[in-house]
């Protein structure tokens, strides 16, 4: 994928490119053909706002192969055309060339009325006044690929462009940002923080945009690539825990969150998990944890993908159902849970309290424990919940009242038991590193070989051709291009 060209606001990439049809879909509302389980799309109707957002005005010029020919189409979604006419339904006018290789020529396919009215539409509301001009903004596509210029960009309150493209020559920010009037002297160590760039910058936020980047994509933003961000491997103390959603008693699957202190603390006052859905990045380092108790949170910052919950038509949250809420809290614990037994390694004073000891018979546990899987689909008691995760709860204690020796002895084995538990922890986590350490030897012992395998087929081609030409150097030879 590109975007280039930022003073144009032109947006490009090398993908396979549109025919009249798919162009047709990607103008209209409310049309979505996005059936694969690892794509969140399913409205229709994204790439029409996230364009009208920006500006009032989007042309479309896109390049495929269809039945073995080249064609190239060229779209506009315009409001101003739109508002200007008055018109009373959406018009997108479209305009379609097949390559005739036969006269080496571009060619319409549209009925000769149909592409005069279309032609003319495209010039009068487009940055355009020629077809010539129009068409050429095919040479950067080549082969295949779709070229999106958006304009008429909106202005704020102020009469100021929304973007910001003048102050980094290699960013797109937005103009509006409270952070931008503050000099880079005067910021804080939390302000350059990447959880707060990525509110106004462009690039910082594409940068965690996909959890997992395919082997041959990129992203180049005002001509520069945008490096790819792992929040994950920002982390010190990290752990991995594993939470398997419930709905209606069925098991939704199960998710890995890693969580840990970030580098920078105890210095940054940023916390929050960054949860996203199939790949991409909808709530970026939300705060489970508000009101007096962030505190308790300040630098634990967590990463997990949820594909069990479905985000809102814009992408930028998730729907608040029942599983949504369950997600929500069971994350503020896993904060609590992390902060109570590792702030002592960055400095905290430890405030982990040992966890109440068992007021209920086994009997009366096993009831709480059905219970609570017969009602998993509804609001879980918070005391039963800190009990669960080992946290302090101001219940009184009989027992421990009648009996204080049984309390010391069952405190000192729920200690042991932790201590146990966090050995645990550090053995896996160091087998983690150990298998990602091994795992990036051997993709650069795959990379090596690919390269050392097309080396050897170019040689190998070489070969065939000079011993074709000994054996009849006589017979005409022809290009060959490697």
């Amino acid at each position: 994928m590109l975007i280039r060209d930022c003073v144009s606001d032109i947006l490009q990439d090398n993908g396979g490119g549109m025919d009249q049809e798919a162009m047709r879909r990607c103008l209209s509302f409310g049309f979505s053909d996005k059936k694969s389980k690892s794509a969140i799309g399913q409205y229709g109707n994204g790439f029409k706002t996230s364009s009208m957002r920006l500006g009032a005005d989007v042309v479309v010029f896109s390049r495929c192969m269809k039945n073995r020919k080249l064609a190239q189409s060229v779209g506009l979604l315009s409001f101003t055309f739109l508002t200007r006419s008055g018109l009373d339904r959406i018009v997108i006018p479209m305009i379609e060339y097949e390559f005739m290789s036969t006269i080496s020529k571009w060619t319409s396919i549209c009925s000769e009325q149909h592409f005069v009215n279309n032609l003319s539409l495209l010039l009068q509301w487009s940055p355009f006044s020629t077809e010539e001009e129009l068409l050429k903004q095919f040479d950067d596509i080549g082969d295949h690929g779709t070229r999106i210029i958006i304009y008429n960009l909106w202005l704020n309150n102020e009469g100021k462009m929304e973007l910001d493209f003048q102050s980094d020559p290699e960013d797109i920010r937005i103009s509006c940002d409270a952070e931008s009037g503050k000099s880079f002297s005067r910021m804080s160590v939390s302000d350059l923080h990447l959880a707060n760039t990525l509110r106004y910058s462009l690039r910082a936020y594409i940068s965690i945009l996909y959890l997992q980047i395919p082997e041959n994509f990129c992203i180049w933003l005002c001509g520069q690539i945008v490096e790819y961000h792992n929040i994950a491997n920002d982390l010190k103390y990290r752990e991995f825990i594993l939470y398997k959603p419930q709905n209606g008693g069925c098991e939704e699957g199960s998710v890995i969150t890693s969580i840990g202190f970030l580098k920078e603390a105890p210095l940054v006052n940023i916390h929050g998990f960054n949860v996203y859905h199939k790949n991409r990045l909808i709530l970026p380092f939300w705060h489970v944890v508000g009101g007096s108790s962030v505190n308790r949170s300040r630098g634990v910052v967590g990463v997990l993908e949820a594909n069990f919950i479905k985000p809102t038509h814009n992408k930028q949250d998730f729907e608040k159902t029942p599983l949504f809420q369950k997600l929500e809290y069971r994350l503020k614990e896993m904060t609590w849970e992390y902060w109570d037994h590792h702030c002592g390694l960055i400095g905290y004073h430890a405030t982990r309290q040992l966890r109440a000891p068992s007021q209920a018979s086994s009997e009366s546990r096993k009831k709480h424990a059905t219970a609570k899987r017969k009602n998993s689909d509804h609001q879980i008691e918070p005391e039963i919940l800190k009990q669960n995760a080992g946290l302090s709860v101001n219940l009184p204690d009989p027992g421990s009242i009648q009996n204080p020796h049984a309390t010391t002895i069952t405190s000192h084995l729920e200690d042991q038991e932790m201590v146990l538990l966090l050995k645990e922890n550090r053995r896996l986590h160091a087998r983690c590193l150990e298998i990602e350490k091994k795992e990036e030897k051997f993709n650069g012992k795959v990379t090596f070989l690919r390269k050392e395998l097309k080396e050897a087929q170019r040689t190998y081609a070489r070969l065939l051709v000079q011993s074709a030409l000994l054996e009849n150097p006589n017979r005409e030879s022809s290009a060959i291009i490697l």
